[in-house]
């Protein structure tokens, strides 16, 4: 058996040995890694691109609309009595001049009957008053009666012709009311819901409706813009009727094309906005009353604007810049005026030329000056990043 002390000056030794085998092993590590980033010191950057468009551009203001019924009327009685019959369902659809409810006609025709009886009856004495009024007048002639009596006569015939009068205006009244039991619809549209059954009693005028009738083709979108936009919406409407289009807010891909056919008179103080409506023929009745829709309307048209994709338009410090790829590889910073964006695209206003490359994802990983390779883009799957952001911020 060894002495204790040779065996731990025996692994002090080999302690020693491999402390500066590792001393060397990380030295040349450090020596391959700092060779190998001399070698590859800044590696392109990945990113996608899009090359700037010139094009005719159409100038939109774009705002949230509510859309109204052209024409809406609240059904109501104008006579009283019982409900006899309803001629129609919730949500039918129909036209100017159906029948919609019947109110029961009996007490109606009774009075209109009364009223055509008391007519012929006042007609026959008129009839007999006028005679005696014609004899009175040949007679006074020849002093078989006085003049008072002939004067009597003759106004005992105009006031029964008075009454006769006001006796046809009571059948035409009766005749009203008659009609009134059949109660049609004012206008073509959709009924909304019924308030009244078979067999209800209603009143004239009463509170609510019967129904509501709404007129959806054509329909309105009613929608507010800024104050400052007026005078230029006024000198556009001034000719041709301007386009405007809707989309729902969850499908933007379907558009509903119409025209401004109205503007408010005032605007509103409270929001220094203006009511606009635009019509649309609502042909599918697509649009309802009261849905909320996306709305742009088309002011005017830029001529040969330049466009980018509007993922390539950023915002920094000194205002909105796009990354402009030149001819060697590497990007540039350029200061932009963004004048709008409308369907994915910027429109600029300066800073970019037509045909000048612009970076449109990876811009987090660029600086001035970097060096880039376009790749193509690729649209995430399953959470990937595309591939100008793989490697990169995440």
């Amino acid at each position: 058996m060894r002495p204790l002390a040779e065996n731990s000056a025996g692994i002090a030794r080999t302690s020693r040995s491999y402390l500066a085998a590792a001393v060397v092993l990380a030295g040349l590590a450090l020596l391959a890694a700092c060779s190998g980033a001399k070698k590859g010191a800044m590696p392109p950057v990945p990113v996608t691109a899009a090359e700037a468009v010139k094009k005719d551009v159409p100038v939109v203001l774009t705002a949230i609309g509510t859309v109204q019924a052209f024409n809406s009327v609240a059904i109501k009685a104008m006579v009283a009595g019982q409900i006899m019959k309803v001629h129609v369902s919730e949500g039918q659809d129909v036209k100017k001049g159906d029948l919609l409810f019947t109110i029961d006609p009996r007490p109606f025709q009774a009075a209109l009957q009364q009223a055509e009886a008391g007519l012929a009856r006042d007609k026959a004495q008129l009839v007999s008053a006028d005679a005696q009024s014609r004899r009175y007048s040949d007679l006074v002639k020849k002093d078989y009666v006085t003049q008072q009596q002939a004067d009597d006569a003759t106004a005992s015939a105009g006031a029964l012709t008075a009454t006769v009068r006001a006796d046809e205006a009571d059948v035409q009244n009766a005749r009203l009311n008659l009609a009134y039991c059949s109660i049609r619809a004012p206008i073509d549209g959709r009924l909304g819901n019924l308030t009244v059954k078979e067999g209800n009693l209603v009143k004239a005028n009463d509170t609510p409706s019967l129904v509501t009738l709404n007129q959806i083709m054509p329909i309105y979108v009613a929608f507010s813009v800024p104050e400052q936009q007026l005078s230029e919406i006024r000198r556009q409407a001034a000719g041709d009727p301007l386009s405007v289009s809707a989309t729902f807010p969850d499908r933007p891909e379907t558009k509903f094309a119409g025209q401004l056919t109205f503007i408010d008179n005032a605007v509103d103080n409270g929001t220094g906005t203006i009511l606009l409506k635009a019509t649309f023929p609502n042909a599918d009745k697509s649009l309802w009353p009261g849905q909320y829709v996306n709305v742009s309307l088309v002011l005017s048209t830029l001529k040969d604007a330049v466009t980018v994709p509007e993922e390539a338009v950023q915002q920094g410090q000194q205002g909105y810049y796009v990354y402009v790829i030149k001819a060697d590889g590497t990007t540039e910073m350029h200061i932009v005026k963004v004048v709008q964006r409308l369907d994915g695209e910027a429109t600029i206003s300066d800073g970019v030329q037509g045909g000048d490359k612009v970076v449109t994802d990876g811009q987090l990983r660029i600086f001035p000056g970097a060096k880039v390779s376009i790749v193509p883009p690729q649209a995430p799957q399953g959470g990937t990043p595309s591939a100008a952001t793989q490697g990169g911020i995440k």
